[in-house]
């Protein structure tokens, strides 16, 4: 198979700090296990990642971010979502 055949893989690494994975670039390979392999070594050079995820592009769906506005805007009328919506007892502090 060539190179230039090859699907494109999104890469996402955990940490040794963190909780979730972040996205951290992309890389064509043959297949998930050399997807994963060549992220192991191109993204974790100093030992800095726990955990690797690898995605084919292809599978990820994104918002059109011109839509952004119609996407979230059903949420500003459930005002319960909203912290302001809640009285916080006098007790509570920090918050």
């Amino acid at each position: 198979m060539k190179n230039q055949n090859w699907p494109l893989w999104e890469i996402f690494i955990r940490s040794k700090q963190g909780l979730n994975h972040k996205h951290v670039g992309s890389l064509h390979a043959a297949d998930e296990k050399m997807a994963i392999e060549n992220a192991r070594d191109v993204y974790t050079r100093r030992s800095e990642g726990v955990s690797i995820w690898v995605v084919e592009s292809k599978h990820i769906t994104a918002s059109d971010p011109s839509e952004g506005e119609a996407l979230y805007e059903p949420a500003n009328d459930k005002v319960y979502r909203h912290p302001t919506f809640y009285d916080l007892p006098d007790e509570l502090k920090h918050m």
